[in-house]
């Protein structure tokens, strides 16, 4: 895929991971629409990334199909096309499965797992038209299970289970799918604010630079599923 030009969605965007893939991407002279969960984190997005003719801040709860499918109007209305979607939107909730609490369970199932869905089938026939990429942000979580994760582990396999899924439906149209697990990021993910504590870790443009390798490699070479992992955990 030549990148220049190109439009990308991003849920999730505003920050962390999301917001680094989206620095990557308009690096390559792609255009970016990011999604927060609030009109001020979009706003405050597209200001940070200082590309105000390249960059549209969205408002969209992923667990809500309608509001996905309006976000992808959006982008559709402004620039008339739609080739790249990442489904990075997640958050996390960890207690042991006995002392969970409802609420933050069905909280993980319907943005992590329900907004994977609603993105994808919101985007889905722009991506037919474009031959595009569909990507999603999983975590080594959806193959590795631990204490206090039950809820966190279920939708991050069953992250992994979808997408793997949707590349064998999707790729009779020329759509590449992945799905990319990282272990431990530098980002916002569960309450954590970044600094120099977490240098050992996976830094979000760390990701950019993962998606832009696959968005360029040769089209005959689909990596659908990618482990990203820090080197060096023993340095935490």
């Amino acid at each position: 895929m030549k990148l220049e030009g190109k439009v990308a969605y991003i849920t999730g965007g505003t920050k962390g991971i999301g917001y680094g893939i989206a620095e990557s991407l308009l690096e390559q002279g792609m255009k970016v629409a990011v999604s927060g969960r609030s009109q001020e984190s979009a706003d405050a997005a597209v200001k940070s990334l200082n590309s105000p003719d390249k960059v549209l801040g969205l408002v969209s709860d992923v667990s809500k199909l309608e509001d996905e499918k309006k976000a992808v109007a959006a982008i559709l209305d402004k620039w008339g096309q739609l080739d790249v979607v990442m489904a990075n939107a997640g958050v996390g909730h960890f207690a042991p499965i006995d002392e969970m609490e409802d609420e933050k369970w069905h909280q993980m199932i319907d943005t992590n797992l329900n907004g994977v869905y609603h993105t994808l089938k919101a985007s889905v026939e722009a991506l037919k038209k474009s031959e595009g990429y569909y990507m999603t942000l999983a975590s080594l979580a959806g193959t590795n299970f631990f204490p206090t994760a039950a809820g966190y582990n279920a939708t991050k396999f069953g992250v992994v289970g979808f997408t793997q899924a949707a590349m064998l439906d999707l790729r009779q149209y020329n759509i590449k799918v992945t799905t990319i697990m990282p272990g431990s990021v530098a980002s916002h993910f569960n309450n954590n604010e970044p600094s120099d504590k977490d240098a050992w870790k996976i830094q979000p443009e760390d990701i950019g630079k993962l998606v832009i390798d696959l968005l360029t490699m040769h089209p005959r070479t689909l990596p659908s599923k990618i482990e990203v992992r820090p080197t060096r955990p023993d340095l935490k």
